[in-house]
């Protein structure tokens, strides 16, 4: 792998590597990206990785190599503190709770001392905290230049110390809104690089449509009211009836996001008329007419008191913005594109490209030359080099899966097989008595299996749910089996944040803690790093299909099907089949690992694709007996 990047490095192109757990894919990049003397842009998939590859694994080659480098970390808005969001936010009487008050407290002690301004330096502040729109800038409400903290801030000095770095890391999620930021002239950096690596690339496609598409969200306009109020209270007060002006514009939202009614949780309502399926059309657009006509009256407030603060100008563009985006909305989705509700709590408005394809062929492929300087300073055209990789990238030997919705066709392909002993490291058992995933029965076998596996190994068991249902019915049983047993802790996502949850489950097995299960779902598939004794068995509760009445998912279905192809063949096998190579990838981190995964649907065993599914996963031994599972688990627990 490191010589295949080493060539691509030196004569430009596109080089897409799979590599399986426990290749050292990190380091086959890096030493040739680093050896090679170019300026390279590293993209990960989430912050935690970033922030690991930022402060251990670069940091480590560099040293190793004795190379002079300059390494920087970029990050989004969001992850940084805004000083005058802060001042805001310290002076508002809105603040969500009584933690987010005590939290505060905690964040203006450290604002004083930080150098960075990365809130991921405050412990106590959670990834998913309220408090934090409320302490960082978007580009929605970023002052720019007219903000008293210009100078101080920490996003234009993080910013600058990447333009100076040899080497700077970055996020998907960063990558592709700096692609609209750069449309506007904003964005300098990518210009400058000649190297451009995607470590976690199987999610540069999800990732990417949600930044090359439109939204509209009621959370986004009640927070526009917020903002609204807060600086007209503080800068202009008495000027305007802010209070009564942002509380038309809010009640207009709400009777909006009230048309929708009670949906399933994280519920996406079809929309291929001018409504979205379900909803009158008259009471659709009446709706839409009064949040434009609310937000109308509140922009022509902002026009009296424009001169008085630079924070009214920004309100006013916001405005601004809402009322392209529900005129935007009114009209018919674009070619091309697919357009669905994203109703929660909130409600979103949601139009997005089918994939990133012709993005990735036209903005990045297409300009695939870089002017550099060279040593007498003069310019010299030379071939950018894009390497993609990942664990996961495919189940055929052209890694369709993934280089077909990337446009990465005519990339050069390698598939580097995972150095680890399956056979002798790991069993795989499929319970070919269990009922059907439909059957109501379904979650409370799975729940009984995973106890059983459980308390064999005295925890260390991790359970994959594909949907929240069955997340909160496993999650429910295990804990009511767990009341009755002392020493067996049950861990279920969404009681604790993430990386709470993350660390008790490895710390279980240090002295004096307990067996420990977690239960968790979607982000945990993936990412979720535990390597040695502290996870000994993976359960999955059925095959990760994606949901078919997902309208992103229905649109993908029918261009298949319209160009001749299977939607169930060409899209849903190998979407499943990368999502189970993910979930088993949890298992066997390192050479000494060892461990079962249980896959309870029968399915894989009993029908014709089955066959194909097992095929993605890693060579384990099979078990085709429940006791004789249990058996070669506690052989693990004596050793």
């Amino acid at each position: 792998m490191a010589l295949a990047v080493a060539d691509t490095l030196e004569k430009g192109g596109s080089l897409v590597v799979e590599a399986g757990t426990g290749v050292g894919k990190t380091f086959a990049y890096l030493v040739p990206a680093l050896l090679s003397g170019e300026r390279v842009l590293l993209s990960t998939a989430t912050k935690t990785l970033q922030d690991q590859l930022f402060s251990r694994d670069i940091p480590d080659v560099i040293k190793a190599l004795g190379l002079p480098l300059k390494l920087a970390m970029l990050k989004g808005r969001g992850s940084y503190l805004c000083q005058q969001r802060l001042e805001l936010a310290l002076s508002s009487a809105s603040l969500p709770d009584r933690h987010a008050v005590k939290t505060l407290a905690v964040v203006q002690q450290w604002a004083k001392t930080t150098v960075s301004g990365d809130l991921a330096e405050v412990p106590s502040l959670d990834e998913q905290s309220a408090l934090i729109p409320l302490i960082t800038s978007n580009r929605d409400n970023c002052l720019g230049s007219p903000c008293p903290h210009w100078r101080e801030c920490h996003v234009n000095q993080a910013r600058r110390e990447a333009m100076a770095a040899d080497v700077v890391v970055i996020n998907h999620h960063l990558f592709f809104a700096d692609m609209a930021v750069r449309e506007s002239g904003m964005a300098e950096l990518l210009p400058t690089v000649r190297v451009v690596i995607f470590d976690e690339a199987h999610q540069l496609n999800e990732t990417g449509i949600q930044f090359l598409g439109k939204q509209l969200g009621s959370g986004q306009l009640l927070d526009l009211a917020r903002d609204t109020l807060t600086a007209g209270l503080q800068l202009a007060r008495g000027l305007v009836d802010w209070q009564a002006l942002t509380g038309t514009f809010e009640k207009a939202v709400r009777d909006w996001r009230l048309l929708v009614g009670k949906q399933p949780a994280n519920a996406k309502l079809r929309w291929s008329q001018a409504q979205p399926q379900g909803i009158d059309p008259q009471d659709w657009r009446q709706a839409l007419d009064e949040v434009s006509r609310t937000a109308s009256a509140l922009q022509d407030a902002l026009d009296v008191v424009m001169d008085a603060a630079p924070d009214f100008q920004r309100l006013h563009e916001r405005l601004g913005d809402v009322l392209g985006l529900i005129d935007y909305f009114a009209n018919p989705c674009a070619l091309g594109c697919v357009r669905w509700l994203d109703v929660s709590s909130q409600m979103r408005c949601m139009e997005a490209p089918l994939d990133i394809a012709d993005v990735v062929q036209t903005k990045l492929l297409d300009a695939q030359v870089i002017t550099v300087p060279n040593a007498e300073q003069q310019p010299v055209a030379l071939p950018r080099s894009w390497i993609f990789t990942s664990a996961t990238l495919g189940s055929d030997p052209q890694l369709r899966w993934f280089t077909e919705p990337c446009g990465l066709q005519n990339a050069q392909v390698l598939q580097v097989q995972s150095p680890f002993d399956y056979e002798n490291q790991a069993w795989l058992y499929v319970p070919r008595g269990m009922v059907s995933p439909k059957d109501p029965q379904h979650s409370e076998q799975v729940a009984s299996l995973s106890w059983q596996v459980a308390c064999t190994l005295g925890g260390r068991t991790l359970v994959l749910t594909t949907t929240t249902r069955a997340l909160r019915a496993i999650g429910d049983q295990l804990l009511a089996s767990a009341n009755d047993n002392p020493e067996m802790d049950i861990l279920v996502q969404g009681q604790h944040p993430k990386r709470e949850l993350m660390q008790r489950f490895r710390q279980a097995i240090e002295p004096g803690g307990k067996g420990t299960v977690l239960v968790a779902t979607a982000s945990f598939w993936e990412g979720f790093d535990v390597p040695g004794d502290a996870l000994q068995a993976v359960i999955i509760d059925k095959l990760p299909f994606p949901p078919p009445n997902d309208p992103l998912v229905e649109a993908r279905s029918q261009r298949l099907e319209a160009q001749g192809r299977s939607s169930f063949n060409d899209y849903f096998l190998p979407e499943a089949g990368v999502s189970l190579k993910q979930g088993a990838g949890r298992l066997i981190r390192r050479e000494t690992d060892r461990g079962a995964l249980v896959i309870c649907d029968n399915r894989l065993v009993n029908t014709p694709y089955g066959r194909r599914l097992l095929a993605v996963l890693p060579p384990m031994k099979r078990v085709d007996q429940f006791p004789a599972l249990l058996t070669a688990l506690s052989s693990i627990t004596k050793t």
